[in-house]
């Protein structure tokens, strides 16, 4: 019987990828599975693998083998779902021969399914196969490697949906809901549409419905994400909806919060502005990655922007939404960028002041255009730069952290600081793990999840020191 079978998943890489990882765990409880998150009780493990950048592959790979090590003991089968085991089929499956099943990024909501075949349950998965076309016209995105491969992969046409109720593993009250998947934009420096396919916008009322079992489960920050949030909806119902969805995630009780990831900036579209503006329970706060600022080191990745579109963008925003935080990422030491370059993306950094910046060094990722450039930057320069904007950016957070001293702000509750005796909270500002904290002094226990008006007495470069008030 399944409930003999103890499964572990360890989830790797993007909140998108968490988001996979817990919907397949919701599959496998519904299945009768036990789960757990301890190695020493797994008899099946799973590694939600994540190769974005060299890095990750790394980590991804390292994983699986240390688990692999654990089939000496209790371990009786290993299985690698994602990124790894979607970019790398052919050859994971002959390098890793510790590893039972390989699932296809496209392919994750077959995880029951080759979990019963591999346990040997459920022969009519095991009489149809799991290579072959599905009821929904999905195409296999590659042959069975034999008449009993437990291996799992569809087209990348193909949308795992999930009817599940996904299995939460973070903070109750904040999660991510994930409205899309792939990617439509060929940036030259990134793989990801190779391996997760163009964009396919999760139909409306599924998204309605996942949302309201996460309020059921007292979920009230909900964070959404994809490839590209501001294109939702472009491929379904012709035409860009975010702002409608994120109307009707509104109107739904419990949700306080709703917060937006991933949005690029040619994409942003004044509806949608207008919805933040608008709408009290949409978060004053936008992640919109830039990459860089220079328009030609734009065209060379591919970007659809330049220079201009940029200062507009940030202008419009800043106008309807004079609070508005925003947050950026850029890469450093992108193939042909000069000293020109970088010196003139600081100054435009220093010019508009973004709220929140992540940099992150150029990392040529294998089968992408950017890859072959002839022009490649040395990693002591790629880390300079990377330094420099850094440096400059501690400067403006900190003037931008300093204007909040003496007011007051709604904050999240995250939980309790023994040690320093004081609450970890969130404000709009602050999306999870990425952003800064609002660290708070309360004269009682205020359960986690709560959001309560705190005053700010102090701040550092990334945080802000207060008390609750009450």
């Amino acid at each position: 019987m399944s409930d003999n079978y103890n499964i572990l998943l360890v989830s790797l890489g993007c909140d998108k990828n968490t988001v996979d990882s817990e919907e397949m765990l919701g599959l496998l409880r519904e299945r009768g599975y036990n789960l757990t998150d301890n190695d020493a009780e797994a008899d099946i493990a799973i590694v939600n693998t994540c190769c974005f950048i060299k890095d990750a592959a790394e980590e991804s790979i390292n994983t699986i083998f240390e688990l692999a090590e654990l089939k000496n003991n209790r371990l009786k089968y290993l299985i690698v779902t994602g990124c790894i085991a979607e970019r790398y089929k052919a050859e994971a499956r002959a390098e890793m021969p510790e590893v039972d099943a390989f699932i296809g990024t496209s392919a994750i909501d077959e995880i029951a399914d080759v979990v019963d075949k591999l346990v040997g349950r459920n022969l009519n998965a095991l009489q149809r196969g799991l290579n072959t076309v599905s009821d929904d016209s999905a195409i296999s995105a590659c042959e069975p490697l034999d008449d009993n491969s437990p291996d799992a992969f569809k087209s990348l046409d193909h949308l795992p949906v999930f009817t599940s109720n996904r299995v939460l593993t973070g903070t109750v009250f904040s999660e991510y809901l994930k409205i899309a998947e792939g990617c439509d934009k060929r940036c030259t420096y990134c793989a990801i549409p190779s391996f997760r396919g163009r964009y396919r916008s999760i139909p409306k009322e599924i998204l309605i419905r996942q949302a309201q079992y996460l309020a059921g489960q007292g979920v009230k920050e909900l964070i959404l994400v994809a490839q590209e949030t501001t294109c939702y909806g472009i491929d379904k119902y012709g035409k860009k909806c975010l702002h409608e969805l994120i109307h009707e995630l509104s109107e739904i009780d419990g949700i306080e919060w709703i917060r937006l990831l991933y949005c690029y900036p040619e994409e942003i579209y004044d509806e949608l502005i207008e919805e933040m503006a608008a709408n009290p329970k949409v978060c004053h706060y936008i992640d919109m990655p830039l990459q860089h600022t220079e328009s030609d080191i734009l065209r060379r990745m591919g970007r659809r922007l330049d220079r201009e579109d940029i200062i507009n963008i940030v202008g419009k925003l800043r106008e309807r939404i004079p609070d508005i935080a925003i947050r950026t990422t850029f890469i450093t030491g992108f193939p042909g960028e000069t000293e020109d370059d970088h010196q003139n993306l600081m100054a435009l950094i220093d010019e508009l002041e973004f709220d929140r910046v992540g940099v992150f060094t150029y990392s040529a990722e294998e089968g992408t255009p950017a890859a072959s450039f002839s022009d490649q930057i040395e990693e002591s320069v790629k880390e300079r730069y990377r330094d420099e904007i850094m440096s400059l950016q501690q400067e403006i957070s900190y003037d931008k952290n300093q204007s909040f001293v003496g007011k007051s702000i709604d904050v999240i509750i995250e939980g309790y600081l023994p040690d320093e005796d004081v609450y970890a909270a969130r404000s709009y500002r602050d999306a999870p793990d990425v952003d800064g904290y609002v660290f708070v002094k309360c004269d009682y226990e205020p359960v986690s999840g709560t959001i309560l008006k705190a005053k700010i007495n102090s701040a550092s470069e990334y945080d802000l020191i207060g008390e609750v008030e009450d």
